[in-house]
C-alpha cells in the first residue's frame, strides 16, 4: 500500500510539474509572439481625438451621402473586417468605419463600456470629422448601440441599417458571461493556442491574403483586451436598458437578417417586431453566417441602394 501511494504521489507531482512547465512555455511564447507580431501590424485609417484618446477611423469613397459602419462585439479589426462591404459601398457613398475604443488600432479606455459611453464616443468621433448627416449601418451588437444612437441624435441619422443586428429582447442575453475565463485565457497565452488549434477563420473567405494576415495579427494581440472585456461585463445591462427603446417611427429602417439562424429562438420574428411600426421599415433575409457582410456584400449594397431610393 505504501509503495503504491508513493508511486501515485510521484505521478501526481510529475503531472503537476508538466502542467506548470506547459503553462510557462505557452505564456512565454505568447509574450514573444505578441512583441514580434506588434511590429508587423500595418496602420490604416486615421486617428481621431476622442475623450483625450485616439480612435481609429477609416474613410473610403467620395459620395455625396455618408454611410457610417459600426462593428459587432469582439470584431478585432473592424475596418478590415468590413473591407468587402466598404469596397462595394464606396463607389456610391462616402464610407466611414468606426473602430470603437478597444478595437482595431484604436486606444483602449478605462471608461465603463456602457451604451451611453460607447454612443457618446462614436458621436464625438463623427463630430471631430465634421460629419453631420449619415446613414448608420451596424452589425450584431451595433443594433443595441444603434437604438440608443438614433434616439439621441435623430436630426443627424438618415436611416438605420442592421446587418444581422442584435435585438434587445432576444433570448440568453441576461446570463452572466465568463469574463474571468476569457481574461485568464488571454493573459496566459492559452487563447492564442486555442485560436491556432481552431484553424484559420478567414481561410475560405474572399479577403486578400494581406488583409487576412493583418486581421489574424490584430486578433492575436488585441481581441480580448481589458476594454473589450469590460464591454462583455456590460452586455447584459446594455441589452436590458435597450428594451425601453424603439426605432423612431419615421426613420427609414432596413434589417438584413440571417435566414437560417438556429442559435436564437424566433430570430426572424424578433426583427419583424422591430419594423412593424416603422413607416419605412423593411426586413430582408439572406443566406449565410452571422457575419453576412463577409459573403453577401454585393446583395446588401444593391438592396440598400434600392431601399434608400424607395424611402425618399
Amino acid at each position: 500500500m505504501k509503495k503504491t501511494l508513493r508511486i501515485m504521489l510521484k505521478s501526481l507531482a510529475g503531472l503537476m510539474i508538466a502542467v506548470v512547465l506547459f503553462l510557462a512555455i505557452v505564456f512565454i511564447v505568447n509574450l514573444i509572439s505578441n512583441k514580434s507580431e506588434q511590429g508587423r501590424i500595418q496602420s490604416y485609417g486615421q486617428l481621431v481625438p476622442v475623450d483625450g484618446k485616439k480612435m481609429n477611423v477609416l474613410i473610403q469613397g467620395k459620395g455625396e451621402e455618408t454611410v457610417v459602419l459600426l462593428p459587432g462585439y469582439g470584431t478585432a479589426a473592424p475596418a478590415l473586417d468590413f473591407k468587402l462591404l466598404v469596397d462595394e459601398l464606396s463607389p456610391f457613398y462616402k464610407v466611414v468605419v468606426i473602430e470603437p475604443f478597444g478595437y482595431g488600432l484604436s486606444d483602449g479606455t478605462d471608461k465603463e463600456r456602457t451604451t451611453e459611453n460607447i454612443v457618446s464616443e462614436i458621436h464625438e468621433a463623427l463630430q471631430q470629422l465634421h460629419i453631420e448627416r449619415y446613414t448608420l449601418m451596424g452589425h450584431s451588437i451595433a443594433g443595441i448601440y444603434g437604438l440608443d444612437y438614433v434616439n439621441k441624435y435623430p436630426d443627424e441619422v438618415n436611416a438605420f441599417v442592421g446587418i444581422d443586428s442584435s435585438v434587445p429582447t432576444q433570448g440568453g442575453m441576461d446570463k452572466e458571461l465568463p469574463v474571468k475565463t476569457f481574461e485568464f485565457l488571454d493573459k496566459s497565452g492559452l487563447m492564442r493556442l486555442v485560436q491556432k488549434i481552431s484553424g484559420d477563420p478567414y481561410a475560405r473567405l474572399p479577403f486578400d491574403d494581406q488583409t487576412k494576415e493583418q486581421m489574424r495579427l490584430i486578433s492575436n494581440i488585441h481581441s480580448n483586451n481589458a476594454t473589450v472585456m469590460n464591454e462583455m461585463e456590460h452586455i447584459s445591462s446594455n441589452f436590458n436598458a435597450a428594451k425601453a427603446l424603439a426605432f423612431p417611427k419615421n426613420l427609414p429602417l432596413l434589417l438584413f437578417v440571417q435566414a437560417n439562424n438556429t442559435d436564437v429562438e424566433g430570430w426572424i420574428s424578433l426583427h419583424e417586431g422591430q419594423i412593424k411600426d416603422s413607416v419605412h421599415g423593411k426586413m430582408i433575409t439572406l443566406e449565410g453566417e452571422h457575419y453576412l457582410h463577409h459573403t453577401q456584400s454585393k446583395e446588401i449594397v444593391q438592396d440598400f441602394r434600392e431601399f434608400m431610393k424607395e424611402s425618399k
